[in-house]
């Protein structure tokens, strides 16, 4: 089945300029090209056209060299936790968060038109997928394979037809790569959702509402350090949403974090609490502050 390229899509673009490029990380199909539709398109009201890339680094690379407009990439799920990969390219890029959306997984099997689930001996798709459906899979007995994406499984699997070999993906996969679902819903939290957060090269604008601010910072490698600064949250009253720490790359077993918390970089508060942190830090940078929806 023939696929747009990624050519192809930037002389799309070109042709119509009131075209919102948007690059994700998979295949068309993906839960990331439902995550662009539905953020872009639905939220904000762009004529999205969602743009796939291999990997996440890619997306990185695509949006700041100006390939894209946008990009979004999935940050953390609610069963199988963060991404790790796309924390350290927060860091290694100059790149803004824009804003962030909470995208429902729903995860199918999904084979060659006529295949039964007693048909299947292997199964295929990215390790998010094959971790968050894991009770279903040992069920299965099936051998179990991890590859790049969700959707790239299901292409795959039509295109070099393979018997026997069932994907793990989203139901929009199926229509596009002409499968059938064998088995629906198999993630075993079923309230399972993967949080997505939007990339540009310009910070978002300070909108109405709540608000939320994405941070990177390292400490001295002191006693204290860091609990001094997160103190200087506390101290003006900013929720800590989330603290997330990464290898610094630098030095073996020292820490980067990553700190999601309630407010504007622009709100008087926050301002104050970000004066302290650069004060008391070895390296502090704001990755974006944004419209809160999670």
């Amino acid at each position: 089945m023939a696929q747009t390229t990624k050519a192809e899509h930037t002389r799309e673009s070109k042709e119509t300029p009131d075209v919102t490029t948007v690059a994700f990380q998979g295949e068309l199909g993906a839960f990331g090209d439902e995550a662009v539709r539905e953020y872009f398109g639905a939220q904000l009201q762009a004529n999205a056209q969602p743009v796939p890339y291999r990997i996440f680094a890619d997306v990185f690379h695509a949006v700041a060299a100006g390939e894209v407009d946008y990009g979004l990439v999935p940050v953390e799920n609610s069963q199988a936790g963060s991404i790790n990969d796309v924390y350290d390219l927060l860091r290694q890029h100059d790149l803004f968060v824009i804003g962030e959306i909470g995208h429902p997984v729903d995860h199918c099997l999904l084979a060659l038109p006529g295949q039964q689930i007693s048909d299947i001996k292997r199964v295929i798709s990215h390790p998010q997928a094959l971790a968050q459906s894991d009770v279903f899979l040992r069920e299965l007995g099936a051998e179990i394979v991890a590859t790049y994406d969700t959707a790239g499984s299901a292409k795959m699997v039509r295109e070099e037809q393979l018997v026997g070999v069932a994907a793990v993906a989203g139901a929009g996969a199926a229509e596009i790569y002409q499968l059938d679902i064998l088995a629906r819903g198999i993630q075993t939290i079923k309230d399972n959702y993967t949080r997505f957060i939007a990339l540009g090269r310009e910070p978002a604008s300070r909108r109405e509402g709540e608000a939320k601010t994405m941070l990177v910072m390292a400490t001295a490698h002191q006693p204290g350090s860091l609990n001094r600064c997160l103190a200087f949250l506390a101290d003006n009253q900013i929720n800590l949403l989330k603290l997330e720490s990464r290898p610094s790359r630098q030095r073996a077993w020292e820490y980067v974090f990553y700190l999601d918390f309630e407010g504007h970089r622009e709100d008087p508060h926050v301002r104050k609490a970000l004066a302290k942190l650069a004060g008391h830090t070895t390296f502090c940078k704001v990755l974006g502050s944004f419209a809160r929806s999670i």
